[in-house]
This record gives structure tokens, sequence and C-alpha cells, in this order.
């Protein structure tokens, strides 16, 4: 998830100072406990959200040495309006490595005005993110164009993309070896509870998409009872954490991609590539054995195309912006046009560099990874016959952990019978997080209460337009409701419409596109 789409740019916060007075009375602490830390909010509006306010906090950075070295969390907050106050909401949108400091606007002007009110939504960057410090960049321009292909045709072009990882992880412990063992995921959930006894809080609230929800389960798990409120929207199989996780996103983004050949299909009369699915399909292949010889204005090969139509596995409103470009390559050959959608959806700045970095020290460190290539190589070989969309471009992506500098921790069950109930929301059809893990997930948690989107393919739907799914959340941040059933899940509720083409001038042009889906993927970004 380091990726960002250029037309749907987040609107981020700019954050305080270290802070000084605590707003109310701090939650009880024990001996072995530090005092809870010291907070001063600031305003930081934007545009978008003018009410929004931020501070710092800090944390340990080895959280079994509490007074030892600290880092600094970045918070931002929508404080709430209402005489009914229900306490923190703390938002994240994913990762690892997604900041978080946007989510409080978001959700909070999401919500309905009345029930956001009864709470402070809490934006965050986990550690090792954005504006919290120290800020992971282990290697600036690791993704810069032209990368070699990520499909490897000889030894010696998948030995290329092996330097390429290697170098990355030599790289991470060079400049942050001294932070790498302190990544994880355990670590990112003790960083909630600070946060919590920042706020004064005696309970938290919490509202996760995507890896934010296996931080969600982690944080539930380790402190049960400071759970008051649990929302995991798209989640992650708390099972496969994370090597054969990402096997199962191979097979599930080939889906996703075939779905949008057939979408390309269905309006062959926008395209005009052909009513056949398959023959599409074919053309995108096409398209992209001609950018892996030349390379689209200079810039976009094979991987950079794969970037770029990857986002649309996540989240199906962008499937006219890249069909708009896909058409007009294939029939007209039209480099700017792939070139365009590439800087809007595949390339990564700055942010993107920091998400990756940080995206890679959780995950190389969170659990362990097959010990010789040969594993890696065989089972990306196997997976590529059936679903070559991004298989190859997914094991070069996680790479690094072949190599990290640091040794693996064994993954924390989250399986859990003292919770209150639990709202867990997923898509059927989702690619970045498949339903199964939503499924694990409800089973582990005792009491928990699954609303299934029916076929739906995207990655994040509460907050995104479909009201069926919006009607459960707010219920259950309203009183704590949950819906009961006797399947498999207790509601369910239809996807939404296809998206439909855009006219010829605006998919090109790339025009905003201010939808609740639009900015809610927009903040989400990509790679869970």
């Amino acid at each position: 998830m380091t990726k960002r789409a250029g037309i749907l740019v987040a609107v981020g916060a700019t954050v305080a100072g270290l802070l000084t007075a605590a707003p109310g009375p701090a939650a009880a602490t024990s001996a072995s406990t530090p005092p809870a830390p010291k907070l001063k909010w600031t305003d930081c509006p934007t545009e978008s959200y003018p009410t929004l306010q931020c501070a710092k906090v800090r944390a340990p950075l080895d959280h079994r040495r509490p007074s030892g070295r600290q880092v600094t969390l970045a918070l931002s907050r929508v404080p709430h309006t209402a005489k009914k106050f229900q306490g923190p909401l703390l938002v994240n949108p994913g990762g690892p490595g997604g900041s978080g400091l946007s989510m409080a606007g978001f959700v909070a002007s999401s919500l309905p005005k009345k029930v956001a009110a009864q709470y402070d939504v809490i934006g965050f960057d986990p550690r090792g993110v954005g504006k919290s410090t120290p800020a992971l960049n282990c290697l600036p321009g690791h993704f810069d164009p032209v990368r070699p292909d990520s499909v490897p045709t000889s030894y010696r072009s998948e030995r290329i993309n092996r330097d390429r990882a290697e170098a990355f992880a030599r790289a991470c412990g060079e400049k942050h070896g001294d932070v790498l063992p302190y990544m994880d995921t355990v670590s990112a959930a003790k960083d909630l509870d600070v946060i919590r006894r920042a706020l004064g809080s005696r309970q938290l609230n919490y509202f996760g998409y995507s890896y934010g929800t296996y931080l969600g389960a982690v944080y539930a798990k380790l402190y049960p009872e400071r759970v008051r409120r649990l929302v995991l929207d798209s989640v992650v199989d708390p099972d496969d954490v994370w090597y054969e996780g990402n096997l199962g996103q191979d097979y599930a983004f080939d889906d996703r991609h075939k779905a949008f050949a057939a979408w390309v299909a269905k309006n062959d009369a926008t395209y005009g590539l052909g009513t056949d699915p398959a023959r599409v399909e074919a053309a995108w292949y096409r398209m992209r054995a001609d950018v892996a010889r030349t390379p689209a204005g200079g810039t976009v090969g094979a991987s950079e195309l794969e970037d770029t139509f990857l986002p649309g596995g996540y989240y199906n409103g962008y499937w006219p912006y890249l069909a708009e470009a896909f058409a007009a390559y294939v029939k007209n050959r039209d480099a700017e046009a792939l070139v365009e959608v590439y800087e809007n959806f595949g390339a990564v700045d700055a942010s993107g560099d920091n998400g990756y970095s940080v995206y890679t020290a959780v995950q190389c460190r969170d659990a362990g990874w097959p010990e010789h290539w040969s594993t890696w190589r065989n089972d990306s070989r196997r997976i590529h016959k059936k679903a070559p969309f991004m298989t190859w471009n997914n094991t070069w992506y996680n790479a690094p952990c072949a190599n990290w500098p640091v040794p693996p921790l064994r993954p924390l069950p989250v399986n859990n019978r003292q919770l209150p109930p639990a709202l867990i929301l997923q898509a059927t059809d989702d690619a970045a997080t498949p339903y199964g893990g939503a499924v694990s997930m409800h089973r582990k948690l005792k009491g928990s209460s699954l609303v299934v989107e029916e076929g739906g393919g995207n990655h994040g739907i509460t907050l995104s337009g479909n009201d069926c799914l919006d009607r459960h959340l707010t219920a259950y941040l309203t009183d704590g409701t949950v819906p009961r059933g006797r399947g498999e899940a207790d509601a369910v509720c239809a996807a939404l419409p296809e998206p439909k083409p855009l006219p010829a001038e605006k998919a090109a042009a790339q025009s905003v596109d201010n939808s609740k889906g639009s900015r809610l993927h927009g903040l989400l970004g990509f790679r869970r």
C-alpha cells in the first residue's frame, strides 16, 4: 500500500510540535506503566477539514524498555461536538506504511453528522511513517522507471531483480538498522495503547481498513479489556501472515484483471477493443510485450505498466481512466496516454518510498519467509502459469524479505473470546484481502458479526457509497448494534453497480472524481 493515485490526492495534515498539556483525566496506570504522555492539540485546518487538530506523542522504541529511546507519533483529530461523548475513534488506512493523518477528516466528514459528533476521530501515522519520527526511507528512487521486466526470461534477468531486492534490504539495514528490530505489528499495536493513555481514555474505539484490520486485531489480542468497539473493513487473513497471503493475492488480482477486461469488452462501443473478454485481455498482454521491448515515452516499461493497472484491482472506479489509456495505446500507439495514467496511478513519490520502506520493514519482521530462494522461484513460476497479471511483480515487491537484515518474529495468534462484538465487513471478490480472510477473522473473534458485500470486488467498502454497508456501520457506532444471522455471514449487502465509461476527454484528462469511493481509495493507496 505504498502508491497513491494522483487524480485523488489526499489532503495532508500539517503536524504541530510536541505538546505539553493532557486533555482530561489520565487513564489509570500500574507501577510498571510509565505516566501517560502529555498532549496538546493545535489547530491544523485544511480546506477539506477545517476543524482538524494535530499533535505528537512519544512512545518507546522498544516497549520492553519504556524509559529508553523514544519514537514520535504524529496524530490528527476531529473533536467531538455532541453532549454525548463515546470516546476516541482511532482510524487506520492500512499498509503497513500508510499515513493515517487525513483519515480522521475523511471518516468524520463521511459518517452521519450525528454519529461523528459523538467521537473524537483520531488519525495517526504509525511508527516509521510520514510525519512520525524517525521516518524510514531505505533507498529513495527504488521504483524509478524504467525498472527491469518483472517476469524473468533467463537466469540473468532473474538475478538482476534479485540483486535489486537484496540491495534494498541491505540499504535498510545500513540506514535504519537500529530501528528495524522494532518495526513490527505488535510494537505498532502497543503504540496504540500509548495513544489511548495520552488521550486520557479507559478504552478505544477502532476502525481499520486493510492491514489496519490486522493491526486492530493484534491490539485487541494484547488489550481486550481496552477495546470498546472494533470495526474491521477488508480483512487480512490472520492465518496467512505474510508469505502465503501474498500468494493468495496473486490469484485474486488476476481474477480482478479479468473482470476489468470483461468490463472493457462489455463497453466495446466506447473502447473499441472487441466484445470478447479473452481477446481484450490478450490485447493487454500484447501491450505489455510492446512496452517491455520499447518503454512508452521512455518511461512505462512492463513493470511500470503492471504498477499502473494494479490499482484497478483495488477499486473499479479507476477502470474508466485505465481503459481510456489502454485503448488509446492499442489503437493509436498513444504513448503519452500511458505515461499520464502511469504518473497518476503507478508512479512512486517520496511518500511512496517511505511507505514501501515501512511495508517491507514490518512484513519482513512480523513473520518468517522462505529461507531458500528456490521456494520463491518455484511458487512464482507455478502461480504465474495460471495467474500472470501480477505474480512476479508481487514476488519482487516482497523479495527484500528473503535477505532481511533482522530475523523474523512469530505472528501473534489473534483468537479472542474476551471482546465485545466486533463488526467485520468484506467484499466477496476483494483481491488485496481475499474473502476467506474475513471468514477466518470472524471465527477467531468470538461474538463478531460478518457483513458481506456480495459480488463486490473493491478493497475498502464502507464510507464509499454503499448505503447498505454504511447503515450497519452507523448502527454499530451509534450503540453497538450488530446484525445476527444463521449462515456464514450475518448480513449481506448487494454490491454497487459497475462504473460507467466516462466521456473520452474527461477520462483522458484524468479529471478529479470526488465521489466517496474515490476519496476513500485515494487515502487507502495500494498493496494492502
